[in-house]
């Protein structure tokens, strides 16, 4: 049974996606109460909590599954601890919020799915395109028939890297900007056509730039075949220079729009000095410039956050589920197998048991250099 209240929240990880999710719930105080944080990295859960006055800290995180009071985790922490810390969480009896990508492994997306059925918690999927406004109203114009029957879906999303230097370990993340950013617009073109199956998949990828840094790659281009004829193109880049841009384009035989994500909500700037934040990724704030302004309430997450929040209250049907985040999973295996052969991929795909995505384009890449069992639970 639902309780009543706030729901009590818990997250797991210190660093950019946690301030975000920190950030995101305290602009909406009326769902959700922020009461803890947990990260092993000697003071980064200290400062969290300090900047948005998290009254505890723990450098465990199943210290804090001991708290019972806690009733939603958010996991801000590496891919590759995704899984073991869902099996967790969901042990201890409380909902569980899993950033994006779900997890590393298809068997790991099928056994989070199952244990957090059986506990009878929430398995909700981190992804923020389906509460971004720009998109949610695209969505909506579509839904209404603005366009006619869509015929063509574009996402894309592009920027210099990551923050974190986890992102570019493919033992740790899975693979590169397409494991981190394709499955952004592989759920979005799923979600925006209404989630119809996915016939097949296939992908280019390379890596232009950043050699020195990753196995993986930092460019990508990825055609979904849906069902019923429309097309997906996902576009995705660690390569490209001058700061964030995150834009989608919609097509149907009736009619046609565009969303960027940052301009028309930006402030076409020039300073000679520089000056503080502009937006996420950008590199520099002198010269020219486009700092944006409610810059998380544009990218959806506190309105993401407080859809889990009313989910657990029972107040709504979440929106992003664990399924939605294994349907991703696979379109991610495909793509990379599809890069890998050079061929389109039909789906479904059942991928070797225990391989990464990275593993589907360069076969034998990791070897045995995977985070071992006792490293991902800790």
């Amino acid at each position: 049974m639902a309780g009543k209240g706030r729901v009590k929240v818990g997250i797991i990880g210190s660093r950019f996606e946690a301030d975000i999710h920190a950030a995101s719930m305290g602009m909406v105080p009326d769902e959700i109460e922020l009461v803890a944080v947990a990260s092993p990295t000697p003071g980064n859960a200290a400062h969290l909590a300090q900047r948005y006055n998290i009254p505890r800290v723990f450098t465990d995180y199943r210290k804090m599954l001991a708290e019972k009071d806690i009733e939603m985790i958010t996991i801000t922490a590496p891919n590759y601890l995704h899984a073991q810390m869902t099996l967790d969480i969901a042990a201890a009896g409380k909902h569980v919020v899993c950033e994006k990508p779900l997890c590393m492994t298809m068997e790991e997306a099928d056994e989070m799915i199952e244990v957090c059925r059986k506990k009878g918690v929430l398995l909700m999927y981190a992804e923020e395109l389906f509460f971004t406004p720009k998109y949610v109203k695209a969505k909506e114009m579509a839904d209404q028939g603005a366009f006619g029957k869509v015929y063509l879906v574009k996402q894309s999303e592009k920027h210099f890297g990551p923050h974190a230097e986890w992102f570019w370990d493919v033992s740790r993340s899975g693979g590169g900007v397409f494991m981190d950013m394709g499955c952004h617009g592989v759920a979005f073109c799923y979600w925006f056509l209404g989630r119809p199956k996915v016939k097949s998949v296939v992908c280019h990828m390379a890596t232009h730039v950043h050699v020195d840094k990753t196995q993986g790659e930092d460019d990508s281009i990825c055609i979904l075949e849906f069902e019923g004829g429309a097309v997906g193109l996902v576009e995705d880049s660690w390569a490209r220079r001058g700061g964030m841009q995150d834009r989608i384009e919609v097509y149907g035989e009736g009619g046609s729009t565009v969303a960027d994500l940052h301009m028309g909500n930006a402030l076409p700037t020039y300073s000679e000095y520089g000056y503080g934040y502009a937006v996420e990724k950008a590199p520099s704030t002198q010269g020219w410039s486009w700092p944006v302004f409610e810059e998380l309430w544009n990218y959806g997450f506190p309105q993401e956050m407080r859809h889990f929040a009313r989910c657990v209250r029972g107040k709504e049907e979440p929106q992003a589920t664990g399924e939605d985040g294994r349907v991703v999973q696979e379109i991610l295996f495909a793509g990379y197998k599809s890069a890998g052969a050079g061929q389109k991929v039909a789906l479904p795909l059942r991928p070797p048991a225990g391989k990464l995505p990275i593993e589907m384009w360069k076969p034998g890449l990791m070897g045995k250099g995977r985070p071992s069992q006792k490293k991902r639970k800790g």
